[in-house]
Order: structure tokens, then sequence, then C-alpha cells
């Protein structure tokens, strides 16, 4: 495996970007209010371009650790995770509320726990 300091600043940059979704994700109660007002959609924007920060750290985290890591935690989606920064970059004017929110709404709270578990993990090593 790499270098475990990569491996937690990798981890911390992905972190940060998935508490800021939760954070900006906090007043939308509908895929709705994404398209409400300018608000709803300057928080889909930020959201989506963090979504597409964790995807591209997903797959340097993956690329760096040989597949090794994210394997070990095979309770969340990764290729979704990774995925998902694809179809936002590429169709980016496609991009469906519906989705955004659902991924925000069911897949982040998942995605965090588990990110967090890994980072306690290159803190203090596998248990």
């Amino acid at each position: 495996m790499s270098d475990p300091a990569v491996i937690r600043e990798v981890l911390a940059q992905i972190l940060e970007s998935a508490e800021r979704i939760k954070r900006r994700f906090a007043p939308i109660r509908s895929p709705g209010d994404f398209v409400l007002n300018e608000e709803g959609v300057d928080r889909l924007d930020g959201i989506c371009m963090m979504l597409i920060a964790i995807g591209e750290g997903l797959k340097n985290l993956d690329k760096i650790t040989g597949g090794e890591l994210l394997r070990r935690y095979p309770q969340v989606d990764w290729q979704g995770a990774k995925g998902i920064r694809d179809i936002i970059s590429h169709h980016y004017f496609e991009v469906d509320p519906d989705i955004v929110y659902d991924v925000c709404r069911e897949k982040m709270p998942g995605l965090i726990q588990a990110l967090q578990a890994m980072r306690e993990e290159s803190a203090n090593g596998p248990a």
C-alpha cells in the first residue's frame, strides 16, 4: 500500500467534500428545492462540484492503494460513487435533481461513515 500520509491527505480531502455536501443539502426537503429558485440551483451546482471532487478523489485513492482500501468497505457502492463523477462531468446540462437528491439523502451518510472508518484505520492500522 502507498504512503499512509498520502492516503490520509486524500481521505481528508474527500471527507471535506462530503461534509460540504451534507451542509449544502441540509435545507433541501425535496428534489424540487434544487430548481425552485437561484439559491437551490446554486446548491445543486455546489453539490455537483463536490460529487465530482469525491469521485475523482476515490479514483485516486483506489489507484494509490492498489484497489485494496475500498474493497475492505463493501457497504458502499464505490463504482457508483466514482461513476457519478463521470456522469456529472460529461452530462452536466442533463443532471437530474432527483438523482442528486437521492445520492445526498440515501448514499452520503454511509459514504461519510465509511470514509471516517478509513481515516481511523489509516491513523491506527487495520482492526
